[in-house]
């Protein structure tokens, strides 16, 4: 018997993309080295080889962010235990989204999206490494 699907998903990205409050890429761009700032990278790691990282950002995959946060996780981060606004980003922006939003419930705050993703940011001629 086939599965009933009854939300898709881009409309829970939607759903994502209205609660999380969003960056222009014009903005973020004046933010990269920022004291105020963290980036984070939520592709996966041959995406973040294939195309490089915004400079300094923190590299968490969409299936690892959650331990990444969480303090009494083996895999935690210690950059996400800063007094910074962190700025969550993927390929162009949906699955950023997600992240956010759950990094958001999880306490970690504030949380912005870099809308466009990295695909956003490659057009505007943002620094990569």
């Amino acid at each position: 018997m086939p599965q009933n699907i009854t939300k898709s998903a881009k409309a829970i990205v939607k759903e994502a993309l209205s609660a999380v409050p969003s960056i222009s890429t014009e903005d973020a761009l004046g933010l990269v080295g920022a004291d105020s700032h963290v980036f984070v990278d939520l592709r996966n790691p041959d995406e973040q080889e294939k195309t490089g990282r915004i400079p300094g950002a923190v590299a968490s995959s969409r299936g690892m962010m959650e331990f990444h946060l969480d303090p009494e996780s083996p895999a935690h981060k210690p950059q996400f235990n800063q007094d910074k606004t962190y700025v969550f980003y993927c390929a162009s922006g949906g699955r950023s989204a997600l992240a956010a939003k759950v990094a958001m419930e999880m306490g970690l705050n504030p949380v912005v999206n870099l809308t466009g993703g990295i695909g956003a940011w490659k057009k505007a001629d943002g620094p990569l490494e």
